[in-house]
């Protein structure tokens, strides 16, 4: 792996923005450049908001990319306005509880994730970002575990350090659904 653009894309409250912020992290912590560029609208809660994240092995010459290797999309909104801009053979990771029939280019690689159906068994929180880093993950392989979870305890705010277990468990869980899609051969 040389440089991965990332894109994570849906509307405000949905933990966009904090995940593209764990991705950078745990790519950090993996001794990798980063570079994490957060979008938004003035509306925020219920808003469209994205975030671009650059992985890579040497320097990064551009916060910003036009064209993504990866695709990570939460809403129906996003998936339009996105889906054009994920490299042919590219990846793209959707929540397929929110997206129900989306139009899928062919030449990417597709695969919907019911996450938002999975968050609703994990209580006091809407885990659905971190099932959908969960999937990243088990997809890619782009960052450990570890290295994720550690992410997941520097960046998450004092007040809702309780959260973090569940927010484990949700990202296991995301793993867990893209190995048993494999064993499958899906």
């Amino acid at each position: 792996m040389k440089e991965t653009g990332i894109l994570v894309a849906g509307s405000g409250g949905q933990g966009v923005l904090f995940l593209g912020r764990l991705i950078a992290y745990g790519g950090m912590l993996e001794g990798r450049e980063v570079t994490c560029f957060p979008s938004y609208g003035a509306e925020m809660r219920g808003g469209t908001a994205n975030c671009t994240v650059i992985i890579s092995e040497e320097m990064i010459g551009s916060p910003i990319t036009m064209n993504t290797d990866i695709l990570i999309v939460m809403n129906e909104a996003s998936m339009r306005r996105f889906q054009p801009r994920v490299k042919p053979n590219g990846l793209l990771i959707f929540d397929s509880s929110l997206i129900r029939a989306p139009e899928i280019r062919s030449d990417v690689n597709a695969f919907g994730i019911p996450a938002s159906e999975m968050a609703a068994s994990i209580t006091h929180i809407k885990p659905a970002n971190m099932i959908m880093l969960g999937a990243l993950l088990g997809l890619t392989g782009l960052l450990g575990e570890d290295n994720a979870v550690n992410a997941l305890k520097r960046l998450t705010p004092e007040k809702r350090k309780q959260t973090i277990e569940k927010n484990r468990e949700a990202i296991r869980k995301g793993i867990a659904y893209i190995a048993d899609k494999k064993s499958k051969g899906i």
